[in-house]
C-alpha cells in the first residue's frame, strides 16, 4: 500500500508538498522525505506530534529517544500505517527546534498499488519555500492576566548531597601559592 500524505508549511502563503510513502516505512522515513521535499538542510532534531481534527498537539514522537531509561518511542519505531490509520488522520511536525519549522501533516489517500521507485517520493509541490522559518506568534490565553493564582514555591530546598566543605578534596594541599607580583 502507498500512503499519500500532504505536508503543509505553517506560513502566511500556501506552501505544501504531497509525499507518497510505503505503509511499512516509518515516521523516520517520512522525516527524511519532508526534509527532501522542502529542501531542509542538515540533520536537526525534530518531532512528530499526534493530532486531532483541530490540529491540537498531542503525544510527541521524537527523532531521538529522550527518555532517561532509553525506552521511549522514536520515529523509527512507528510505521506509517500505525501513525495514520485512516484517511484524514493528522499529525504536526516540527523541524529544528531553534528555527521552529512547523508543518501540518495529513493522510490524503491510501492507494492500493505496488511501489515503483524509491520512497518516500515527492509527487506534488506547491508554493515557494521561504529562506528562513516563519516567525512564531505565541499568544497566551485571555483568561491569564497575572500570576495571583500561582502557588508559592519553596526556594529553601536542601538536597542530601549539598555540602559546601572541601575537606575531602586534597588536590590543593601540595600546590604552592604564587603571588600575583611574581607573575
Amino acid at each position: 500500500m502507498i500512503y499519500k500524505i500532504r505536508v503543509i508549511l505553517e506560513t502566511e502563503g500556501d506552501v505544501f508538498r504531497d509525499i507518497e510513502i510505503k505503509d511499512l516505512q516509518t515516521l523516520w522515513n517520512l522525516y527524511e522525505g519532508i526534509k527532501s521535499a522542502f529542501s531542509l538542510q542538515g540533520d536537526e532534531l525534530a518531532s512528530f506530534y499526534k493530532s486531532d481534527d483541530n490540529w491540537t498537539q498531542g503525544k510527541e514522537i521524537p527523532l531521538e529517544d529522550m527518555d532517561e531509561d532509553g525506552e521511549g518511542e522514536t520515529m523509527s519505531d512507528i510505521y506509517i500505517n500505525e501513525a495514520f490509520t485512516k484517511v484524514g488522520d493528522k499529525m504536526l511536525f516540527v523541524y529544528d527546534f531553534m528555527k521552529m519549522w512547523s508543518f501540518y501533516v495529513e493522510l490524503l489517500e491510501v492507494i492500493d498499488r505496488k511501489a515503483i521507485g524509491v520512497y518516500p517520493l515527492t509527487v506534488y509541490r506547491f508554493g515557494k519555500m521561504p529562506l528562513k522559518a516563519p516567525d512564531k506568534k505565541f499568544i497566551s490565553p485571555s483568561n491569564i492576566d497575572d500570576f495571583s493564582e500561582v502557588e508559592d514555591v519553596d526556594m529553601n530546598i536542601k538536597f542530601d548531597d549539598d555540602d559546601d566543605s572541601y575537606e575531602d578534596d586534597d588536590s590543593y594541599e601540595d600546590e604552592e601559592l604564587i603571588d600575583d607580583d611574581e607573575l
